[in-house]
C-alpha cells in the first residue's frame, strides 16, 4: 500500500525520504480530497492485466510509453532528474503507473505544504491538472514507469509561478469546495 508523509524541511539529498519527526502520515483520502487518485495494480502482468485495460477504457487513456529512468538508460540523466524535480504543474493530468523500482512524487497541499508519496512497483498516481508537483527517484537510483495520457502525448511543464493557466484556477476552484 502506498505510503504518503509531509515532509520535513531539510535541503539534503532529494532522494531521501525526508519524513519528519515525529512522521506525520497522510492517508489517502487526505489525498483524494487534493485531487490524486490513487490504484495499486498487477506490474507483474501489466501486459494482460485486465484491471489496467478498464482503467484505461474508461479514463480514455488511449496513449501510452514505458520510461526507463536510471543513469545508464536515460539520455541526459542528470539534466532530466533536476528537471523533474522543479516544482510544476501541467495543463493535463500526469498519470504514472511503476512497473519497476521506486520514486518519490512530491504534492503541494492546500496550505502549500509538501506532501511526499512513495511509489513503489505496482502503484498508479494520477496528478491532477494543475497541480504543484514534483518528481524524485529514491536512494534506489531506479525506476520504470508506464506514463498514460488522454489522446496525443504532451508533457510541458509550467514551473512555479504558473497560477495563471486556466488549469491552476479550475484546480484551485476544486480544492475551494474540497474545503466546504
Amino acid at each position: 500500500m502506498v505510503e504518503a508523509w509531509y515532509m520535513d524541511e531539510s535541503q539534503e539529498d532529494q532522494r531521501a525520504p525526508h519524513r519528519q519527526r515525529p512522521n506525520q502520515a497522510v492517508s489517502l483520502e487526505e489525498l483524494r480530497r487534493l485531487g490524486v487518485v490513487y490504484r495499486r495494480l498487477d506490474a507483474d502482468n501489466y501486459e494482460t492485466d485486465p484491471c489496467l485495460k478498464e482503467i484505461r477504457r474508461a479514463e480514455n487513456y488511449s496513449w501510452m510509453d514505458i520510461v526507463t529512468i536510471h543513469k545508464d538508460k536515460l539520455p541526459n540523466y542528470e539534466e532530466k532528474i533536476k528537471t523533474f524535480y522543479e516544482e510544476h504543474l501541467h495543463l493535463d493530468d500526469e498519470i504514472r503507473y511503476i512497473l519497476e523500482g521506486s520514486g518519490y512524487f512530491d504534492v503541494r497541499d492546500k496550505d502549500d505544504k509538501w506532501i511526499r508519496i512513495a511509489m513503489e512497483k505496482g502503484d498508479m498516481i494520477t496528478l491532477p491538472a494543475g497541480i504543484y508537483h514534483r518528481f524524485t527517484l529514491d536512494e534506489n537510483n531506479y525506476v520504470k514507469a508506464m506514463r498514460l495520457f488522454v489522446g496525443e502525448p504532451v508533457w510541458t511543464a509550467y514551473n512555479r509561478p504558473a497560477d495563471e493557466f486556466p488549469a491552476r484556477k479550475q484546480y484551485m476552484k476544486f480544492l475551494a469546495e474540497e474545503a466546504h
